[in-house]
Formats: structure tokens, sequence, C-alpha cells
């Protein structure tokens, strides 16, 4: 905790703006991997916790089936707190149970059938969306050990499962066909079928230091895929980016690897499609490199370079990112993982910061400004699609974000939260609406035509949800109705304290029933006085939680 505490203190809390590296913190504390070894090791602790206390036992949570989202609430039982979720714009599909998930991705076949590639801390399991219900249908192993970090995209028809796991590599499981008999689109769910984690493999590759890496990334432009984070850091490509051949999937092989900037944490690699005319056609990779924003040249992987490096104020653990539009490469946003916990920059008060660059000169990125969710999490991944950014917000759950606007406005000031669903209810209750811990959502899925997302998480197994509105909320407006008189009566004593206690208490919690609100209202607000008393509340909460919902369609496992 020693190296996160002075970390803490190196980094000034100030609004954010793009900076120099702090090369002398970056040797001491990044470049060395005491950073991120205290991290993993803060999550274990945490996760080893939550098994203690029972958490991480997928018995305890039932399968649960379509839910609508009710004035901000997804009741999937009624009265039961623990499978009672708060939501935005959103349906509650389905949802089953494994525990202990990680990452997760899609794949859509010829015929239009929707698969899903689950992380486990044992392997990965096989789910196909159908009829807004998972169906499960099988898994693969591990290659070597146990691990919780499984990393998960697609390459054509195959998976690509990279882990933590020392003796790992890289998987590649053809989605469409294993062997000679077995074909997964046949599959019987009455009878899962558990792959063989080596023989029943397209292909294997071996070539990491040590069989770990971090994550993996495609470049689905030029068919190729980069090992990143494959520790140690002492190795010959320090565990930056390592480049892997699958020309011949079955034979997967390294031209190289670029050590350029040492541990290269989550990577996107693109042709360059921006303004910046010297980098035209290129190959680009961006890089989330722990303390920067760092973009890298490899068209030639024999012989990269390095176009800029740079990081920002409360850069605490830079993780992930996505470009705005990878046709149009002028913004991109980025998540930092520590920011919210170790209370530095925009993030010190717990609330997850969105961080918004111009990436239009890739020499000189800027920091033009940064969105703040409105929930007490820590951000994780994030994926845009079409103008949205789909984030897993740990506790916060699935967070889904408007961020057409930036290009016109990148301050961020109009971004917008058009969708939420909160998968950790055990944590609603707390001071800003959820606790800034390594909990919940590890990561979404959202690319599915059908509109289901789907989201893998920590302790309770798969949910899958669809999103029943795409319309940024509209800002709340104080109507001069009986309603809004009597929650601002300043004739009656105490009135005004008790109406900003109430609505307090409910930005953390939405009220659902009419026995829930204060002994004045029901009089005052007739009709739906639970929604007229939400839309009172809201102006004098300064809240924005009325907006969209999410409804749920179940949970899996």
């Amino acid at each position: 905790m020693l190296a996160l505490s002075t970390l803490a203190l190196l980094c000034s809390a100030v609004w954010a703006k793009e900076m120099a590296v702090n090369e002398l913190k970056a040797a001491e504390l990044y470049d060395s991997g005491i950073v991120h070894e205290e991290l993993m090791a803060r999550k274990m602790n945490h996760w080893a916790a939550e098994a203690e206390a029972g958490l991480m036992e997928s018995v305890q949570y039932p399968e649960l089936g379509y839910t609508k989202c009710i004035n901000g609430i997804a009741e999937a039982i009624p009265g039961d707190a623990k499978n009672t979720f708060r939501c935005n714009n959103v349906v509650h599909a389905d949802l089953q149970s494994t525990g202990r998930g990680s990452s997760s991705w899609g794949w859509t076949s010829d015929d239009g059938r929707e698969f899903i590639a689950m992380g486990q801390e044992d392997g990965a399991a096989f789910v196909e969306i159908k009829g807004g219900k998972m169906v499960y249908l099988g898994r693969l192993p591990q290659y070597s050990v146990p691990s919780i970090w499984r990393e998960i995209r697609s390459y054509k028809h195959y998976m690509v499962i990279g882990s933590e796991a020392v003796g790992h590599g890289v998987q590649f499981f053809d989605m469409r066909k294993v062997g000679v008999l077995t074909h997964l689109l046949t599959l019987d769910p009455a009878s899962p079928k558990t792959f063989d984690g080596k023989l029943d493999l397209a292909g294997h590759f071996n070539e990491l230091p040590v069989g770990r890496t971090h994550n993996v990334v495609i470049n689905e432009d030029l068919g190729y895929v980069v090992a990143v984070g494959a520790q140690p850091r002492n190795s010959t490509c320090k565990a930056g980016l390592i480049f892997i051949d699958v020309s011949d999937i079955s034979n997967p092989t390294t031209p190289g690897c670029s050590d350029l900037d040492g541990y290269v944490h989550d990577a996107q690699c693109l042709v360059y499609k921006g303004p910046d005319k010297k980098y035209q056609g290129r190959d680009i990779c961006y890089g989330y490199n722990e303390d920067t924003l760092t973009i890298y040249d490899v068209t030639n992987q024999l012989a990269t370079s390095i176009i800029s490096r740079t990081s920002y104020e409360g850069a605490a653990y830079t993780h992930q990112g996505w470009v705005l539009d990878k046709n149009n490469q002028e913004y991109l946003l980025l998540d930092d993982e520590l920011d919210e916990e170790n209370a530095v920059g925009p993030g010190a008060d717990g609330f997850p910061v969105t961080f918004i660059w111009d990436i239009r000169s890739l020499e000189k990125p800027k920091q033009t400004g940064f969105y703040k969710s409105s929930t007490k999490a820590i951000d994780h991944n994030q994926y845009i699609i079409d103008g949205l950014s789909y984030q897993s917000q740990y506790g916060a759950g699935l967070r889904i974000l408007d961020v057409s606007s930036i290009p016109r406005n990148p301050t961020g000031a109009d971004v917008c939260e058009v969708g939420f669903f909160d998968i950790f209810p055990e944590d609603d209750t707390a001071p800003g609406g959820g606790l800034v811990h390594f909990v919940g959502t590890w990561s979404s899925y959202a690319y599915f035509k059908s509109g289901y997302i789907f989201i893998n998480t920590i302790e309770r197994g798969a949910f899958l949800v669809k999103m029943t509105s795409l319309e940024c909320p509209t800002k709340p407006v104080c109507h001069a109705d009986n309603c809004l008189r009597a929650f601002r009566a300043s004739s009656v004593t105490g009135r005004l304290t008790e109406s900003q206690k109430f609505c307090g208490e409910i930005k953390k919690k939405p009220v659902s029933e009419v026995s829930e609100v204060p002994a004045f209202a029901p009089g005052a607000c007739t009709g739906d006085t639970v929604a007229r008393v939400s839309s009172a509340s809201a102006p004098l909460a300064g809240s924005t939680w009325l907006g969209n919902s999410l409804n749920t369609q179940g949970r899996a496992g």
C-alpha cells in the first residue's frame, strides 16, 4: 500500500489537463511494476474477502427473467433487496450465475445467431442469446492454471483468449466448429459440452515470455493480434506490444515486438483515418500505459516508433480507452482505474471520470475535458458504438453515455447518460450511491444487432439487458405546481430541510411505493404520486437520475 499512498501524494487534485510525463515518478512507481503489482494485490485481497463472506457463491443468485425498469427500479424478485436493481432506460432480460467473471466478447454467425464467450476464473463459457435468454452451450477450460484475469476478443470466427495465468499463452477457439465432429452451432443445450482446453483449439500462441498476458488486442483491418502486458517487465519486449501473425491460425507466430514505452496495459490498434495528414493510412496503436496515453506508429512491426507520450493531471493508473469514431479519429475517451480510489484529480470525490482527448494531432494530443458520472464507483472498460460509450463501472454497473456531442463541445459539458443498469445492489445505500471498490461488473458487449447487451460480473455471473430509449434525459424543470410547492413550502417549519434530506436519499435509491414518500406528499402530488414526487425532487437534489432506464432481460450462469 506504500507505493499507492506515495502515488496519491504525487498526483495533484486539480482540474484535468494533459501534461508532460513525470519521469521520476514513472521510473519509481510504474516502470518498476510496483503500482500494478499492488493494484492486483489489492483486488485479490478484496475478492478473497468477498469469497470469505460468501459473495462469490453462485448458488445464492437465482436465475432471473424479464423485468421492466419502473421509476428507476427493476424489481426482479418483489421484496428482495438483493435482486432489486437501480436502472434507467434499460430492461433486464435474463441472468445466470457463475461467479468470478471477467472479460467477455461476442460473435455473430453468418445466419445471424448471436453468441458470447464469457471469461471465468477457470476458463471461458459459451452461451447463445436466444429470444432474450442466455442458453448455455459449453465451456473451454483454462490452458494452465486458474486466473480471474482472462481477456477475450474475436477475430473473424475465432475467439482469442489471453490470461494472466503463467503458461496459458493465447488460445484461438473456432466458434464455428472444433475438430471434425463437434459443431458449436449444433450443440444441444440439454447436453452442454466441455471442450478440451488444448486439443480443441484452432491454434495456440506459446511465445510469450512466461505464458501470461494482461490483454489481447485485435487490428481487424490488418488482421493481426497483439498481446500486451505480457510480463515480466525485464523480458526482451518489456511487456510492451507483442505482435502475433495469425495468417495461419493453426500456427500463430510473432514477427517482433515494441518495447519502446515498456509495459502496455491495454491498446487499440487501427489503420489511421483522421485529420493528421502525416499519418494517413499508417498503422497506429493507442496505448494505455499506466501513467500515459502513448501513441505508436507500428506500420513496420520490426521498427516501431512512438509518436507521442502524454500524461495528465490526476493520472493514477491509465487503464483503457477507445476512439470516438475509428473512421474519423479526432477524439478518444480514456479511463483511469485508480484516480477515484486514490482520491486524485477530478476523481478525488469518488465519482468516475471519463477523460476526453483531442487527438487531431497525434504528436500533440490534448486533454480537453471530462465527464463525471453521478454514482460513486470505479470506471473500468468502455467501448464506443455509434456515439454511445458502453462503460463498465464496477459496482455502478453498466453506464451508457451519449458522447456524440464531443466533436462540437470537447469539454464534455454536453455528454449525458442515456441509460444504466446497476448490478450490485449491496452498495446502493452508501453515500454517493455506491462504493469505490473493485466489485460488480468487469465488462460488457454491446455490438449485437438485436440490441441485447451482455454484462459479465465478478460475483453474480452474467446479465442480459436491452435499451428502451436512446434519448438523453430532459433536464429537470421547476414547474410551479402544487407538488413542487409542497416540497418548497418555506412557511412550514422544517419543510425545506425535510425535502432536501428526502431528495438526497432518492438520488441514492429511487422510490417505488407511495409509502416511501414524505407524509405531506400524497395530498399535494395527486395522480401518479411516485412519478410526481420524483419529478419534484430532481431540481431540489440537483439530480439527473430521472432520465432513461435500461430494462433487464435477466441474469444467467
